[in-house]
């Protein structure tokens, strides 16, 4: 792949390769939300950088149609950023989540994304996405 180096381009075969850059563990503080009226349960995020180099990182949190990061279910994107994560440090992120008088019962499933960024939060190197349930009785 020489012929790259003339151009200025990097070489990410040996990039795509690596493992994955973040652990991420999650937990329900309580485990479930209630169907048709208004509950709270607490999302508890752990990160953990997985490299040997310090990583700029950020969090992003989606949730589906009936469920919200507000009490009127109107936020469905919540970002945190953490700024410079060490090799091997582990963070915690809180967040509430809430369910309305539109939550029908069943299993809702929320959608993360732990990004490392170079530069600045505008430029990605890397993400991992996890996919978390929430069970609505």
């Amino acid at each position: 792949m020489g012929i790259f180096n003339i151009f200025g381009k990097k070489d990410v075969a040996s990039d795509l390769a690596k493992p994955a850059p973040f652990r991420i563990s999650t937990e329900w503080i309580p485990y479930r939300l209630y169907a048709r009226k208004k509950s709270s349960a607490m999302l508890v995020i752990r990160l953990k950088n997985a490299t040997q180099e310090v990583l700029l990182t950020s969090v992003v949190a989606e949730l589906p149609k009936n469920l919200g990061f507000d009490t009127i279910n109107v936020a469905k994107e919540r970002e945190a950023r953490l700024g410079d994560v060490a090799p091997g440090e582990e963070k915690e992120l809180r967040f509430e989540v809430f369910s309305g008088l539109n939550s029908d019962a069943g299993e809702y499933t929320l959608n993360l994304t732990a990004i490392a960024h170079y530069r600045d939060y505008g430029h990605v190197i890397n993400a991992v996405k996890k996919r978390v349930t929430v069970e609505v009785v």
